[in-house]
């Protein structure tokens, strides 16, 4: 009876706790069948240029630049006050009233209980061209911080693609890697199976075992290559060092004519550095005329309305009120020579943006012209390796046939095989490197990803 009591309790047990279990497993198979996330080229800038504390950071300079015109169009208008106040007087000017008057002298001095209402508004009719150099300035460094951001991009651009051409390199020579240990491994057996058969020497097993021996590392140091750039891959998109992610590509080979002097006169035309260079000189030329105003005369204009009474009823009595008008003009005969000295330093600053600018030109012209020879490397290269690795096919399959057939020696199979490896990475490594020159000249000639996405479509 027991026994039977206890076994439907168990029984029980049993039929209980199997859907909380069946669950638990469920919800683990789930958690750890996360599906990793699919970046493309495309993609990747995206999240990069959006995510960037830096990108974030310039965006912010612009919205400064942008409040900064603002501020210096608000200088060409009137400044308007308007304030009233109460306060009482212990003592005051005595001065009679009479309804004679047509004004009552107090507004002037005062009353105990003095009630005061003010409106007064003052306009710079000139002031030596200072704020029309302001405004000039203002919007030249609006222009300046949009070119500091699209050079900001351009970096990030470049970066994002150096990693993710890189990952893709990573992944091509991982396969070769694979490819070499599992040609090595199966050979191995080949060789082991031959020595049971007295077609083979112990020599020829023991050294295809060297082989696969020597060529597991190279695989392993392949998958560790691929770890190490997605870990920066994902530092630079910011996302999660713990997210699960893959990219979606390839390192395809799409050549293009090198035309130098039309890439070097697009670099002229719209690399950000040399446009902040030339806004520099644009900037410091207002700079100059901004300090020349300290010479020039300044001219203003004033206006101003009170009320004022002991009864705040009255206030707006025509006796209570009264209005001026002016003009001011001044000029600074004599200032410590302060004005030359900031003049001077504006022409310093003027000459050295100019210089910065010829800095520049000879700069982009550099930059241009190891793009363009690089590409040319990268394309020879690329165009020798694609003929070798189909000769390196050709080779290894001889090789093995020749081995099989007793004609052939082991160390031939070996040579063969690490020589298809080698000519299939030197082909990879030289499409890695023209697609990275592409992205170098890009940079120059200041093509944004964004603004220009169809122009990546074939690599």
């Amino acid at each position: 009876m027991d026994i039977t009591k206890r076994a439907v309790s168990i029984f029980t047990a049993i039929i209980l706790l199997a859907p909380l279990q069946g669950a638990r497993v469920h919800s683990e198979e789930a958690k750890a069948e996360v599906p990793a996330k699919i970046l493309t080229i495309r993609d990747s800038i995206t999240i990069a240029l959006i995510n960037n504390k830096a990108i974030q950071r310039q965006e912010e300079e612009v919205n400064y630049a942008l409040a900064d015109i603002s501020y210096a169009k608000s200088l060409f208008l009137p400044r308007i006050e308007a304030g009233f106040g109460y306060t009482y007087n212990d003592s005051v000017l005595s001065s009679l009233d009479t309804p004679s008057k047509r004004k009552d002298p107090r507004i002037f001095s005062g009353y105990k209980n003095d009630n005061l209402f003010e409106v007064s508004a003052e306009e710079s009719i000139y002031n030596g061209g200072a704020n029309i150099a302001n405004l000039k300035q203002t919007r030249l460094g609006l222009k300046y911080q949009e070119e500091t951001l699209k050079a900001a991009k351009l970096d990030i651009e470049f970066e994002v693609k150096r990693l993710f051409y890189g990952l893709l390199l990573a992944h091509e020579t991982r396969r070769i890697a694979s490819d070499l240990v599992g040609q090595a491994r199966a050979h191995y057996e080949e060789a082991l199976k031959k020595y049971g058969q007295g077609a083979a020497s112990k020599f020829d097993v023991l050294q295809s075992k060297v082989q696969v021996s020597r060529l597991v590392p190279q695989l392993v140091s392949a998958e560790n290559a691929i770890d190490l750039l997605t870990a920066e891959f994902k530092e630079t998109l910011f996302l999660d060092i713990k997210d699960k992610i893959d990219i979606s590509g390839n390192l395809g080979y799409s050549k293009i004519e090198i035309k130098e002097d039309e890439f070097l006169k697009e670099a002229y035309s719209r690399n950000p550095k040399m446009a902040l260079r030339l806004l520099g000189i644009d900037i410091n030329k207002w700079g100059i005329e901004f300090a020349k105003a300290g010479w020039l005369p300044q001219v203003s204009a004033a206006a101003s309305y009170s009320a004022r009474s002991d009864v705040f009823a009255r206030m707006t009595d025509s006796r209570h009120d009264k209005w001026s008008v002016g003009v001011r003009a001044s000029i600074a005969v004599f200032d410590g020579f302060a004005t030359k000295a900031r003049v001077d330093e504006a022409r310093a600053r003027y000459r050295q943006a100019y210089l910065e600018k010829e800095d520049i030109v000879e700069q982009l012209a550099v930059d241009v012209k190891n793009a363009c020879l690089n590409l040319n490397e990268a394309r020879s290269i690329v165009e020798a390796e694609r003929e070798s690795v189909a000769e390196a096919r050709e080779a290894l399959r001889l090789s093995e046939v020749r081995f099989d057939n007793g004609v052939g020696i082991n160390l031939d199979v070996l040579d063969s095989q690490v020589a298809l490896a080698q000519v299939e990475q030197i082909l990879a490594q030289g499409i890695y490197d023209y697609i990275m020159a592409k992205a170098q000249l890009d940079r120059t000639m200041g093509r944004e990803y964004s603004r220009e996405a169809y122009y990546y479509e074939n690599i």
